[in-house]
């Protein structure tokens, strides 16, 4: 696991499910606070809040928003307009989204493919800076693969977004979790780890043995962003 961070910062997730929940156990562990959200109320994230301890408490999105250096959205994709937006104006918002149509409904400029996932939080959060994350990494294996700086063993993690600044900033955060980030370039590349690619999961998977993930680096990552296909081009 990670060891403590030398710049500690507040955590805000709006979001606290399998990649949400895992996210704040790696940030506690790294020495940062979290504040954490759902839909359903800060009630229910009691459980959640006891188990990560003192540096943990639970809040409304609006208020995990505004208490956030940096902030992550990790809900279904159909929730995203209701992402806040004043309290993130300025701010870095690490998107973790997936599209899912059987869950999300149709949503039209994803089908055409006219823009991705991550710009479309970004064109709804137009005064952040949006930074695509965790989106390409079933939860276990985030919380698994997490390495020290050093460790030959380290894992990479995508990161995709517009702002060279909140790219930095996104880095720094991943390393104090335990990874490098990997940049991909603009959020329009975003779609080359999205669902259904080969970057996506299985890029911590050999031959589908999900029980026992593997390390990987940025040419291992490199080498499947490179076979990623439009969904319009897939078989």
């Amino acid at each position: 696991m990670p060891g403590m961070t030398t710049t500690p910062l507040t955590l805000g997730l709006i979001g606290a499910g399998n990649i949400g929940g895992t996210v704040a156990r790696l940030a506690v562990a790294a020495g940062h606070d979290v504040v954490l959200s759902n839909s359903r109320g800060p009630e229910t994230l009691a459980d959640l809040v006891e188990e990560l301890g003192p540096r943990a408490r639970a809040a409304t999105a609006a208020e995990a928003a505004a208490a956030g250096d940096v902030v992550v959205v990790s809900v279904p994709l159909k929730a995203y307009a209701d992402v806040p937006v004043e309290p993130l104006a300025g701010k870095v918002v690490l998107d973790t989204n997936n599209y899912y149509p059987q869950r999300d409904g149709q949503i039209a400029e994803l089908d055409d493919e006219s823009t991705t996932v991550s710009e479309l939080l970004q064109a709804h959060l137009p005064t952040s800076h949006v930074v695509k994350a965790f989106n390409n990494i079933y939860s276990l294996h985030l919380l698994s693969l997490a390495r020290p700086s050093g460790d030959p063993e380290r894992s990479v993690l995508a990161i995709a977004g517009d702002d060279a600044d909140a790219k930095k900033t996104a880095s720094d955060l991943l390393d104090s979790l335990g990874y490098d980030a990997h940049d991909v370039g603009p959020l329009a590349e975003g779609w080359r780890y999205q669902r259904d690619t080969p970057a996506y999961v299985g890029l911590y998977v050999d031959n589908g043995d999900f029980e026992h993930p593997v390390h990987a680096d940025g040419a291992r990552l490199d080498g499947l962003l490179a076979q990623a296909k439009r969904y319009r081009d897939m078989e």
